[in-house]
C-alpha cells in the first residue's frame, strides 16, 4: 500500500462508487448539524448558523501554493492551500482570526471549489491542502468527486485543529490521505479558558488514534509525503507541562514513528492580551525544553 502510483485514495471510491454514498451520508448532517464536537444541531440546509457560522456552501478566503507548510508537503511547487473560513473552534489567539472568526471570504459552489483543486493542480501544487476543513465536510466531498471526475489526481491533506469527531472523520476514511491536526491542550481546563471546548483534550486524542488508524505514519517518498499522519504541536508561553503530556501520548499512543512538527511560531495575537499567561512569546528556554522532551519521550521524527 505504499505505492505512490496507488494514490490519491479518492480515485478508488469515486470508482466504484462509494464516494457518491459518503457525499449524501454528509450532506444529510446538514440537517441538524452535528459535523463538529460542538453538537450545534442547526439546520443548514434551511439558513441556520451555528458556532462555525458556515452554511449551505463553503466559505473560502482564499487559495493558491503555500511554501510556509512543512517541507515534505511544500516540496519545489508549494502545498496547493484552500483556506476556508469559519471555525468550529474559535480560539482566542487564533493567528488567522480574520478569516476564522471575520470571515473574510467568500461563499463559493461545489462546482467552483473543484475549479480551485484542478488550477492548483495546474500550477504544479503537490497536493491539495484543505486548511480549516471539518464544518465544510460534506461541501469539500462534493467537490472533490466533481474535480476528480475530470482528472484531479493530488493527495488531500486534512489540515485541521484536531477537534474532529471520530464519526465525521470516518466519512473520511479512504478520501484522505494525509491527515495534519494540531494538538494544542491537554487540560480541560484549558481548552475551556481558551477556545470555550473543554472537551478538547479528550476530542483530540481520539481523533489522532483515528487519523492514525486510517492512514498510519507518515510515508515520504523523493522528498514528498503522499499519505499518513503529520502532527502539529504550537508551544505555547507556560505551557510546557501540557506540551510534555501531549509529546508522551503521541508516543505511547499513536507511534514512536509519528511526524511531529512542533511549533515555535506563536506569537498574541487575536484576544490573547485578555489572558496575562500567553500575552507572550514562548522564550527560547521553553521551546527548547519542549523540544527535549519530545525525544525523551521516544519520538524519532521530530521536525521543527
Amino acid at each position: 500500500m505504499n505505492d505512490p502510483a496507488s494514490y490519491p485514495s479518492y480515485s478508488r471510491l469515486l470508482a466504484d462508487g462509494r464516494l457518491e454514498a459518503r457525499i449524501e451520508a454528509a450532506h444529510a448532517r446538514l440537517e441538524a448539524c452535528d459535523l463538529c464536537p460542538r453538537n450545534c444541531r442547526v439546520a443548514r440546509v434551511r439558513g441556520e448558523t451555528g458556532t462555525c457560522k458556515g452554511g449551505m456552501l463553503a466559505r473560502v478566503s482564499s487559495m493558491g501554493p503555500h511554501f510556509g507548510e512543512e517541507s515534505p508537503l511544500v516540496g519545489q511547487n508549494g502545498s496547493g492551500t484552500i483556506f476556508f473560513t469559519g471555525c468550529s473552534l474559535g480560539c482566542s489567539f487564533c493567528q488567522n482570526y480574520d478569516i476564522s472568526h471575520c470571515l473574510d471570504g467568500r461563499e463559493v459552489s461545489p462546482r467552483e471549489l473543484a475549479g480551485m483543486m484542478l488550477r492548483l493542480e495546474d500550477m504544479g501544487c503537490h497536493n491539495i491542502n484543505l486548511v480549516t476543513p471539518t464544518h465544510f465536510v460534506p461541501q469539500i466531498l462534493r467537490a472533490v468527486s466533481l474535480a476528480a471526475s475530470d482528472g484531479l489526481s493530488l493527495p488531500l491533506v486534512y489540515n485541521c485543529g484536531g477537534y474532529d469527531t471520530v464519526r465525521t472523520l470516518r466519512l473520511l476514511e479512504g478520501i484522505v490521505d494525509i491527515y495534519m491536526p494540531d494538538f494544542k491542550f491537554w487540560e480541560s481546563a484549558s481548552g475551556e479558558r481558551y477556545s470555550n471546548a473543554p472537551d478538547y483534550p479528550q476530542v483530540a486524542r481520539e481523533a489522532l488514534k483515528e487519523m492514525q488508524r486510517q492512514v498510519g505514519d507518515l510515508v515520504i517518498e523523493g522528498g514528498l509525503a503522499f499519505r499518513g499522519l503529520l502532527v502539529r504541536h504550537l508551544v505555547m508561553p507556560a505551557g510546557n507541562d501540557e506540551s510534555k503530556q501531549i509529546l508522551g501520548f503521541i508516543a505511547r499512543e499513536i507511534s514512536h514513528d509519528a511526524f511531529v512538527n512542533v511549533m515555535d511560531q506563536y506569537r498574541p495575537c487575536h484576544l490573547a492580551d485578555k489572558f496575562p499567561e500567553i500575552a507572550r512569546r514562548p522564550t527560547p528556554a521553553e521551546f527548547q525544553e519542549v523540544l527535549e522532551a519530545a525525544r525523551a519521550a521516544g519520538l524519532v521524527r521530530i521536525y521543527t
